[in-house]
Formats: C-alpha cells, structure tokens, sequence
C-alpha cells in the first residue's frame, strides 16, 4: 500500500467516525434534553449532522475527496474516479470507521459500547425514503461539482438537513451510516434486520443518479477524476 493510499484510508476512516459520532452522539444528546418532543431531538440531530458533515468535507476533502459513504465511492468508481481496488479499501474504511464512531459516541455518554438497536425502520415508505435520499445525495455531488465543485461540501450539508426532514426515514443515505446506526440502540438507531433493505435502496438511488448524469452531462467519466478525487 503506498503512503498516498494510506492517508486517503486514514482521511475516509477519521472522516466517517466523526460523522457517525455526530450523528448519533447527536441524536443521544437531543433525546436526553427534549424532554421527549421528538420534533426537537431530531431538530438537534438535523443541525449536528448537516454542521459536521460540511466542516468534515472541508477538512478531509482534499485529501480523499471526503467520501465517508460507500454509494458515493460506487459512483465515483463507476465514473472512473477510483480503481476497483482502492475502492474496496475505501468501503472497509468507511464502513470501520462508522462503527468506531457509534462506539466513540456511546463512551462519551457513558453507554454500553455496543448494543444492537430495536428502532423499527421497515416498509415500502422507508426504502423509497432512501432511494429518494440517495439519489438526491449524488445528484447534489454530481451536479455542483461539474460547475463549481467549492460548494460541494455546502451543498452536501444542506441537502442532508433537508432530507431528514422531507424523508419518512430521515435520510440515513449511506450504507456505512447505516450499518453503524444498527448498533446504537438510541434515537438515531436501525433495527439490524432492517439494514439490507436500506442498503439496497440507497445503492439503487446512488445508481440511477449516476446513470441520470450521465446522459445529463456526457463527459462526466472525464471530470470526475479531477472532481470527485484529488490526485496526491
């Protein structure tokens, strides 16, 4: 592995683990202090998550292209943005990164390092949640990036903080996310079982808005390797 791959992994691993602590760390502080308005506790979770993920960007971005999140790195490789291997490496880091940031989050609240969540997230309404999520998720890369790529981060973060509101399944849109979230049983938890359906409709979103840019902007396979992924 070269020093160049090694920072990248470090970027995506460091990057995703703070975003999950954000998210779910966020989520276990509005819970305590809504005094169960839940409109409130996701309020709080909202305004965390979007707030992290844009500084995250901002501050791993240049090194790995601030993926932290498997469907993004899908499309990115299907647009030859990364080779097949360093792509793999990328979704092992993610995805270790995501669970390392739950149990990050359960330590500072003093919870259980590990504890497989019973929060329900099933049903058709879920899934197209996500596939909506996700496809609107990389529409946004896609289309800011082929205009003016500095927005990027910004216009990540605010599009996540509005799905998790126009979404019946708050906009999880990620598969690394989710499978992290599968072990928290808090206010941003997933039923484990509930995890592959998600999964799968986040990859068909992330999918048809690549396939979407494609006819959208023909010469996107040529920009997205100097968009999607700096050259170290």
């Amino acid at each position: 592995m070269t020093a160049a791959l090694s920072r990248r992994l470090t970027s995506e691993f460091l990057g995703t683990a703070l975003l999950v602590a954000a998210v779910v760390g966020s989520g276990i502080m509005g819970e305590h202090l809504a005094g169960g308005n839940v409109a409130i506790a996701l309020l709080a979770n909202t305004i965390a998550t979007g707030a992290a993920l844009i500084v995250l960007i901002l501050t791993f971005g240049p090194i790995s292209g601030a993926h932290f999140n498997p469907a993004v790195t899908l499309a990115d490789l299907m647009e030859g943005g990364l080779r097949w291997s360093h792509a793999a490496c990328y979704v092992v880091a993610q995805c270790v990164g995501a669970v390392c940031g739950t149990i990050a989050a359960h330590l500072m609240f003093n919870l259980p390092i590990i504890s497989f969540s019973q929060h329900a997230r099933s049903g058709n309404a879920q899934l197209f949640s996500e596939f909506v999520a996700t496809f609107g998720l990389l529409s946004v890369i896609w289309g800011c990036s082929r205009s003016r790529a500095g927005i990027v981060p910004f216009a990540v973060g605010l599009y996540v903080s509005a799905a998790y509101w126009f979404t019946a399944s708050t906009s999880f849109a990620n598969p690394a996310v989710t499978i992290a979230r599968s072990f928290s049983d808090t206010f941003a938890g997933i039923r484990p079982s509930d995890v592959p359906g998600f999964i799968a409709a986040q990859i068909a979103g992330a999918l048809a808005a690549t396939f979407l840019f494609r006819w959208l902007v023909p010469n996107l396979s040529s920009k997205a390797k100097a968009v999607a992924v700096p050259r170290l």
